[in-house]
């Protein structure tokens, strides 16, 4: 009985571990997609983000069955709790990946990145992915110090994302209205997914420790 317990705790750790690879390589198509104006790869994403509703409600429905059936107490309470927060943070991910795929859809056949941003752009996503996938691996080690170490990780986004605002302001900046909107959403899309890879980090050190990580502190 107890073996079947913790075979049912592992399956949500490893629907975890799925879907977080799952919105990595999402968020990378939509790149692709956004920076070579390429419709299928775009669409492939949007099938995408419906995958991983489904692997949610999932994943929701059988860490729901644990607490009903077996009232977890102490850590494997901790887990259940988390994994559903943490599940909350991947299909916000995915939703990103699918709004970074839905600009690159709606500028098609045009390209939505003008060439003096497509680098910026890149670096974003690319810095994405990684905590994405520090976070992947994070679910499956537990490893509380390099979850703590994503928190620097994600500065060097931060400070591309300002750059985006720097840029736009600029006086030498012509590529009108439209195109500065679509730049500023699609910095504030990688941003976010960043963030949310480091909040299941902290997640994990919270799962990990039963202490809250202070998102302030140095």
């Amino acid at each position: 009985m107890r073996d079947a317990y913790h075979a049912e705790l592992d399956a949500i750790g490893e629907g975890l571990v799925g879907i977080a690879n799952l919105v990595g390589s999402a968020m990378a198509r939509a790149t692709s997609a956004l920076l070579d104006a390429d419709l299928d790869l775009a669409e492939s994403v949007l099938g995408t983000h419906s995958r991983v509703e489904d692997l949610q409600r999932d994943l929701e429905d059988r860490a729901i069955a644990v607490l009903a059936r077996q009232q977890p107490v102490a850590t494997d309470l901790r887990v259940v709790v988390t994994s559903l927060r943490m599940s909350a943070d991947l299909e916000r991910c995915s939703a990103l990946a699918q709004h970074v795929a839905k600009v690159a859809q709606r500028r098609y056949p045009e390209q939505a990145v003008p060439q003096d941003l497509r680098r910026t752009l890149l670096e974003m996503s690319q810095l994405a992915q990684r905590l994405m996938a520090q976070a992947a691996d994070v679910l499956v080690t537990r490893d509380v110090e390099a979850a703590a170490q994503m928190e620097h990780d994600d500065d060097r986004i931060d400070e591309l994302h300002r750059g985006i605002f720097q840029h736009l302001m600029d006086d030498r900046w012509h590529h009108g209205v439209e195109t500065a909107v679509d730049v500023t959403l699609l910095g504030r899309y990688y941003e976010r997914f960043a963030d949310h890879a480091v909040s299941i980090a902290r997640r994990m050190v919270y799962l990990v420790t039963g202490e809250h990580t202070d998102p302030a502190a140095p």
